[in-house]
Parts: C-alpha cells; sequence; structure tokens
C-alpha cells in the first residue's frame, strides 16, 4: 500500500468527521430555533436586547456608520416585505380578480404575509448579529458624514412608507390583527350544544 493512499484516507477521515459534526450542530441549531417559535414576547426581547447593545456599541465608538446605514436600509426592506401580502393585489387582480375582501359581505380570507413574523425576526435579529461582529473591524469603519446618512435613510423611510400606505387603502387590507375580531372553535361548539338543550 502506498504511503498517499494512507494520507488521502485519513483527509476523507477528517472531513466526513467535520462534516458529521457540521451536521450535528445544524441539527441541533434548527432544533432550539423551532422551539422558541412560539415565545413570540420572549424572542422579540432579546432582539432587543441585541439591537440596545448594537446601539450602546456604535455610540460608544462614535463609528461605523455606514454598517449602521447598511443595516437601516435591510431593516426597511424587512419591514416592506413583513407589511406586504405574499400576493400582490395589484398583480392577482390582472390575472383572477380581487383576492382581498372589499366589502363586508364577501368571504373571509386571513392576511397572508410576504415575509412571516418568525423569518422577520430572525432576518433581523441575524442581521443586528452581523452588523455587531463587524464593528469590530476596522476595515468597515468608512469616514462619512452621519448626518447626511442619517437624513438620507429618513426620506428613504418616509417616501417608501407613504407608498406602502397608499397600496392598504387601496387595496383595503390592515396587516395587523390588533383589534380584529378572533374565532374560536369552542365558542361555537357551546353554542351549537345550547341550542340543542333547548330543542
Amino acid at each position: 500500500m502506498e504511503p498517499g493512499g494512507l494520507g488521502l484516507g485519513g483527509d476523507d477521515g477528517t472531513n466526513s468527521a467535520i462534516a458529521q459534526w457540521n451536521a450535528d450542530l445544524s441539527r441541533r441549531y434548527q432544533y432550539y430555533l423551532d422551539k422558541s417559535t412560539p415565545h413570540v414576547y420572549r424572542r422579540w426581547m432579546a432582539f432587543v436586547v441585541i439591537a440596545f447593545f448594537y446601539a450602546l456599541r456604535v455610540f460608544f465608538i462614535q463609528g461605523f456608520y455606514i454598517v449602521s446605514y447598511g443595516l437601516g436600509i435591510y431593516i426597511l426592506n424587512l419591514l416592506i416585505a413583513f407589511l406586504s401580502p405574499q400576493v400582490d393585489p395589484e398583480i392577482q387582480e390582472l390575472v383572477d380578480g380581487p383576492i382581498l375582501p372589499t366589502r363586508g359581505s364577501d368571504e373571509f380570507r386571513p392576511f397572508v404575509r410576504r415575509l412571516p413574523e418568525f423569518k422577520f425576526w430572525y432576518s433581523l435579529t441575524k442581521a443586528f448579529c452581523i452588523a455587531f461582529v463587524m464593528t469590530f473591524f476596522s476595515v468597515f469603519d468608512v469616514p462619512v458624514f452621519w448626518p447626511i446618512l442619517l437624513f438620507y435613510w429618513i426620506m428613504l423611510f418616509v417616501l417608501t412608507m407613504k407608498r406602502q400606505i397608499k397600496h392598504m387603502i387601496k387595496y383595503k387590507y390592515v396587516p395587523f390583527s390588533f383589534g380584529k375580531q378572533r374565532y374560536s372553535g369552542k365558542k361555537a361548539a357551546s353554542i351549537d350544544n345550547s341550542d340543542i338543550t333547548k330543542d
């Protein structure tokens, strides 16, 4: 047997061990991510803590404004996807007619987001973690006049949200469930039972 053959066999063993370890780590990470799904308030509180530490670091360093600007643009992009319906009513109206109910007598259709809440939270949290790590590398600290970036981001935010709100008004949809009536199967079942006992 050639010595080179032994070396290759050793490398394959090392590669398969690394691949196995990587797969186990990925599986464990996904397991904890799945377990966190129903804990909405805890997840968002964790995000607020991460965002606070990022803001604190940028404030004390007095730098990395270009990283913060890029993060702000990414947040705006995620927010628009979070507030938008999965199927754009404008396109759907041209193809199949109106998809969202426009009158009270129309059939109820739940609002389905283009970007679900969990993916919105996960993308935001990941973005803040990446931006936080970037603040430890001076190569990303590009000197810029930050008030111009802030002003430009605010203008971009206002114009984008104005367009999104016009879209909401035009197609009569609200992307939030605050104050909306909720139906539960238990109430319906108890009403049916009371009707049966009366008869």
